[in-house]
């Protein structure tokens, strides 16, 4: 097994299974997050786009939160690169 089955495995893993809303409301919640909006400021945001998918974050459990969007924004920036590599190879 290559590096990148290794990466895309471990951060499924990690990411976890998501429907089409989980995936639409971490989408805005990065978004804006990428928009130099703070993690409660982007959650608020996508939380009125996606009442049903809404997160409520307490003080206890921000940083988990904040943490998890951070590596999910680094992913979808190595997957973006990563095909785009593929794209110029064909």
């Amino acid at each position: 097994m290559n590096f990148l089955d290794q990466y895309l495995r471990r951060s499924r893993e990690i990411i976890g299974d998501r429907t089409d809303a989980e995936e639409s409301y971490d989408n805005e919640v990065v978004k804006w997050l990428r928009k130099g909006k703070s993690i409660r400021a982007a959650i608020e945001k996508a939380n009125k786009r996606y009442p049903a998918e809404a997160l409520k974050v307490d003080e206890t459990m921000v940083g988990d939160v904040a943490a998890h969007y951070d590596y999910l924004m680094q992913h979808m920036d190595i997957v973006e690169k990563v095909s785009q590599i593929g794209r110029k190879r064909r």
